[in-house]
């Protein structure tokens, strides 16, 4: 299992997760529903995934730090600014909103169902591991964040 490891980009993931729950909708049209202003509502919730993401990569722009997340051991400084006071993995949160209006818009609850996956996938097999590397690379400091903040929100 360790094998999957920081081995698939979380862009390929996120494509993946939205290509399973379109094909989920695909294949039990039955379990749709109707939500009044259902893509109004989608839209918005892709849209702040969109810019919650944005705002995770352009900290670490600032902070001249890698966005590579197959290689952590390569950051040179610890983000703790901006939206990293309220959640460690911004892009990763606007991953998971950007999915949700993506499972609004398909109106599907196998769909639906899909978005715990994807947050185990992520937490097991990303998240875990760049933890393990930036407690390498930081120490202290790291773990005193990794207190204070919380991993999704």
């Amino acid at each position: 299992m360790n094998a999957l490891e920081l081995r698939i980009p979380p862009v390929g993931v996120v494509l993946v997760a939205a290509a399973l729950m379109w094909l989920a909708a695909w294949a039990w049209p039955s379990l749709t529903w109707q939500l009044p202003g259902q893509r109004a509502i989608a839209i918005a919730a892709l849209v702040a995934g969109v810019v919650v993401a944005m705002q995770g990569v352009m900290q670490f722009r600032r902070a001249r730090t890698t966005v590579n997340p197959t290689t952590p051991s390569a950051s040179s400084s610890l983000v703790v600014a901006g939206l990293y006071r309220w959640t460690r993995n911004p892009m990763y949160l606007g991953f998971l909103l950007a999915l949700g209006g993506w499972a609004i818009f398909l109106a599907n609850a196998v769909s639906a169902l899909l978005l715990p996956l994807f947050v185990l996938y992520m937490n097991r097999f990303q998240i875990a591991p760049e933890e393990r590397a930036l407690a390498a690379r930081f120490g202290q400091q790291f773990e005193d964040y990794r207190r204070s903040v919380r991993r999704w929100l």
